[in-house]
């Protein structure tokens, strides 16, 4: 009888505390009054932000302490205003504003009085907290970031604004947010979930204990620490190559989409966004229009391919059957010409190029005449063009590639109907918009698309979805990453292009970006660089283009480097990403003078010579 009478009794007082729990948190008005009561004080309880990691477990973002000075407009009593000034550092005007402020919130609630309070100052402040009723210190922590690079990766956390907690309402004033970068995608992974503590008051304002010992509190959700696929390392290093440049470099793992660097320059420390001088340094940055620094030219940076387009022309013409890799044409005048179009090329008079020829020559006419065949296949350039738009976005161009950074562009390529707008009679055909063929038409791309095209090639026909996580603790990457994404370009189709890639460094115009013990495949390119001075549109220097992949076979690392106003793509993008491939892959770089000429060379002079580097717009 014992026996059965002791978990029967157990199990009904379980029973019946469940049952109170569940009246006082779900049934009871009691709990949704707590804050209406002056008597009892409600803190939130965060966990800590979790921690970013790179590739190699380097830390690159932990958190450190800091404390906001909170304010209860209703418990507010005289105080001594000059006194807290003195230890806040503000001027009385302002600490005013700031009591107005959060009374016009709510008199009850609590705001934030002053956020991200120091250390330091939190020391001297506490020792006179008596003296301010009304006001309360809440510690929470902020980033300290481990690096001085991949500001544009990390992105930064600052306070939510109106328009946060109207679309958000699990935030509250003065709490903070990932505003930019992998704080801003993975904000929910970071941040955990915050719990909250019911204190309880005496009548003249000091905190007794906890109300009701603590039924109605909650516990903070841990957040998650989040391994990310760059090494830092090497974005420091690539950082360095782009000194005094403008520019970008991303470089993508073949066999993963794993984005190992992607560096943007100028660049700024993602330690100057936090603090309390987080807004004033912001401000800076913002209104620099000329560097740029809040710009990812990496993702953002919308550029005419230039002659690295040419290998896709080449995939498409095979698959199209417009060309074999043996067909030939002459470059008669070192030039093409056709219905207007003048075209001029690097080859002698009287050149005869096939497909590999054309590649490492990276002869115009040779590609001008493949475009035209491919869109002007069955005489109907409309669904030649249609056909070489399908083609180009299954490598994921014209569209975003669906990576994990809330930054980016599309880029562009045109269709049918683009070209039906600007030509109202329909007359138009592959001759008219033969500047696609070396990618100075209407194409726009973005690195890290470029990037993605040399990935492709590299994996003879497939991708991943380029992403910046590799890993996530105690759980598994977003799925779709690990998808293997084809073109409609066929696996026989891309050996002859890797040949011609290849033989651009060995025998071609990247020969500089040979790399002893490893076969580069590569293709350069020289933008031209259009932007508007006085309403006029105006050329400046061509802009440096590079894209490549390493090892020929196996492939460890696909890349992309673009550098504003470099002259041409064997000058300053060649060379920089092959120093990143022979670092990524030898660890260690042997050409010396080449790193050296890299990191020391400067294009400011370039850039001086305009008052505005706006990226010219063709829709304007």
């Amino acid at each position: 009888m014992r026996t059965r009478f002791f978990p029967i009794l157990v199990g009904s007082f379980g029973i019946i505390l469940l049952i109170r729990l569940f009246s006082l948190q779900i049934l009871s008005d009691e709990y949704g009054d707590l804050s209406l009561k002056n008597s009892v004080l409600k803190q939130y309880v965060y966990p800590e932000r979790g921690y970013i990691f790179d590739r190699n477990g380097k830390l690159l973002v932990s958190n450190q302490p800091m404390y906001d000075l909170m304010v209860v407009p209703n418990n507010l009593k005289a105080f001594d205003t000059l006194d807290l000034c003195r230890m806040l550092k503000l001027s009385k005007q302002e600490l005013g504003f700031k009591i107005a402020k959060a009374k016009s919130y709510s008199l009850r609630a609590p705001s934030v009085l002053l956020g991200q309070i120091s250390k330091q100052d939190y020391a001297t402040l506490q020792e006179k907290m008596w003296k301010f009723p009304g006001m309360y210190i809440q510690r929470k922590s902020v980033r300290a970031y481990q690096t001085d690079v991949a500001s544009n990766i990390l992105g930064y956390i600052s306070e939510v604004n109106y328009f946060d907690m109207e679309t958000n309402p699990y935030y509250k004033r003065g709490e903070l947010i990932g505003r930019q970068g992998i704080e801003k995608t993975y904000e929910k992974i970071l941040r955990g979930k915050k719990g909250v503590t019911y204190l309880q008051r005496d009548k003249f304002n000091r905190v007794i204990g906890s109300y009701k010992d603590g039924v109605f509190d909650t516990l903070p959700v841990p957040a998650q620490d989040i391994t990310l696929s760059i090494d830092i390392d090497l974005q420091e290093y690539g950082t360095k190559l782009l000194a005094n440049k403008r520019g970008g470099i991303l470089a993508i793992e073949p066999n993963s989409g794993e984005i190992l660097m992607s560096v943007s320059t100028p660049t700024y420390a993602p330690n100057l966004l936090v603090g309390r001088e987080r807004s004033e340094n912001f401000k800076v940055l913002k209104q620099d229009t000329l560097n740029r620094y809040l710009f990812d030219r990496s993702l953002q940076g919308q550029y005419p391919p230039g002659s690295p387009f040419k290998v896709l022309n080449a995939l498409i013409a095979l698959e199209e059957g417009v060309i074999t890799p043996k067909a030939t044409f002459n470059c008669y005048s070192g030039h093409f010409y056709a219905r207007g179009q003048f075209m001029e090329c690097k080859c002698k008079p009287g050149t005869v190029n096939n497909l590999d020829r054309g590649i490492h020559n990276s002869c115009n006419t040779y590609f001008s005449n493949v475009y035209r065949r491919i869109i002007d296949k069955d005489n109907n350039a409309a669904e030649g063009i249609n056909t070489w738009q399908r083609h180009l976005s299954s490598f994921g161009l014209g569209n975003y590639l669906g990576y994990d950074h809330p930054v980016g562009q599309s880029g562009y390529v045109p269709n049918a109907n683009f070209y039906n707008l600007w030509y109202p009679n329909q007359r138009w055909r592959g001759a008219t918009t033969v500047s696609n063929a070396i990618g100075q038409g209407e194409i726009l791309m973005t690195p890290i698309q470029l990037a993605n095209v040399a990935a492709t090639i590299a994996n003879r026909g497939f991708f991943y979805t380029p992403h910046f996580v590799k890993g996530i603790q105690g759980d598994f990457i977003t799925p779709g990453f690990k998808a293997k994404r084809h073109t409609t370009i066929a696996n026989e189709h891309f050996k002859p292009v890797v040949e011609g890639m290849a033989n651009v460094v060995k025998k071609g115009t990247a020969r500089i970006a040979a790399v002893r013990g490893i076969e580069v495949c590569g293709k350069t390119g020289t933008i031209e660089n259009f932007t508007k001075i006085n309403g006029v549109r105006t050329q400046l220097t061509d802009h440096s283009m590079f894209i490549a992949f390493a090892p020929k076979e196996n492939p460890k690392i696909a890349i992309a480097v673009i550098v504003e106003n470099g002259y041409w793509g064997g000058r300053w993008a060649a060379p920089i990403a092959s120093l990143v491939i022979e670092k990524y892959i030898k660890g260690n770089v042997k050409r010396t003078w080449l790193e050296k000429r890299m990191m020391e060379g400067s294009l400011e002079a370039e850039y001086a010579k305009v008052t505005s580097n706006k990226p010219f717009n063709i829709n304007e």
